[in-house]
């Protein structure tokens, strides 16, 4: 399921607000621990001691926008 299908399936339901808060917390912790790790394993080069992706330097942004696409997010 994509991050912009789970966002609908939230916000399509009637739960009381405090379980949504939680629920899209948990949406947000899921996406953002699955970044921090695909930047850990997919673009930390430790012989130059940078984040790289197929040897090119990118900011945070680009790597984002390459997850997303990698995970059809």
């Amino acid at each position: 399921m994509t991050f912009r299908e789970k966002f609908k399936q939230w916000l399509d339901t009637q739960p009381r607000e405090q379980i949504r808060e939680v629920q899209l917390e948990v949406i947000e912790d899921e996406f953002a621990i699955g970044f921090a790790e695909w930047v850990e394993y997919s673009c930390w080069k430790v012989e130059s001691d940078r984040y790289l992706y197929e040897d090119d330097q990118l900011t945070t942004k680009e790597l984002l926008e390459i997850y997303k696409k990698e995970k059809g997010l």
